[in-house]
């Protein structure tokens, strides 16, 4: 873990709620997509987690969507300002155990983490497959930049206004050597459920700290209890305890 002041160098809408923030500073914390960053935001107490999108050189590419006060805070900022950042929290996906055919899932902001790890993947030579799942046509985001990366992309939204009608489980391919997951909880119970190959899931939850001090995301796995923020918050699909 890392402190690290960051300048903010763009800060643009992607869709009506979400938004894409880049920043210069120091990246050298971060190490493998997964990660993610915890930022202090003036007059809050708790910082906000938020994932990391890419990362190139000191450039540190972040997408949030608003959902409170911190969020809402965040949209509202301008290049030029600064962010104080605690880096290099939580533990990534492990690119070892990708195989030549890889399946990337991402439902709604879960799709961000997946585009550092998909051009990691492309760079070492996967023939990578990408499914998103959006609610509708205006939620849809970074399809066109997976794609760019030379990705199979295929898009899924409930209300069928965009690709295809339904949820990423229902335009999965024939068949992967490992998936890489990233989502709401129903959608990752859903494709734990659906797709056979072994996988890795990121998990979301309420954090405190970020660094695994507070115990505030403990949850139980089949080795015991875990800790979202640090232990996570990817798990192996062998590991993952489901409650119901």
């Amino acid at each position: 873990m890392k402190q690290v002041i960051y300048t903010i160098l763009e800060n643009e809408p992607l869709t009506a709620d979400v938004c894409r923030m880049v920043l210069a500073g120091d990246n050298s914390a971060i190490t493998a997509p997964g990660q993610f960053v915890n930022l202090k935001l003036d007059g809050l107490f708790l910082r906000r987690p938020i994932s990391v999108c890419d990362l190139e050189g000191d450039r540190l590419t972040l997408i949030y969507k608003v959902v409170g006060r911190g969020t809402a805070q965040m949209r509202d900022m301008t290049p030029g300002q600064t962010l104080d950042a605690l880096t290099g929290l939580g533990n990534g996906y492990d690119l070892s155990l990708a195989g030549n055919r890889p399946l990337l899932l991402g439902g709604g902001v879960g799709a961000p983490p997946l585009y550092w790890l998909a051009k990691k993947l492309i760079a070492r030579g996967a023939a990578v497959a990408v499914r998103l799942g959006f609610n509708a046509a205006g939620d849809v985001f970074y399809e066109d930049e997976f794609r760019a990366l030379g990705a199979e992309v295929r898009v899924a939204t409930a209300d069928g206004s965009h690709g295809e009608k339904g949820f990423v489980t229902d335009i999965l391919p024939d068949a992967c050597t490992h998936y890489f997951a990233c989502g709401p909880e129903p959608m990752l119970k859903a494709v734990y459920r659906a797709v056979p190959s072994d996988g890795q899931l990121s998990f979301e939850a309420r954090m405190g700290c970020g660094f695994g001090a507070c115990m505030g995301c403990t949850c139980e796995t089949i080795t015991g209890y875990k800790r979202i923020c640090r232990d996570g918050p990817v798990l192996r699909k062998g590991e993952i305890l489901w409650t119901d």
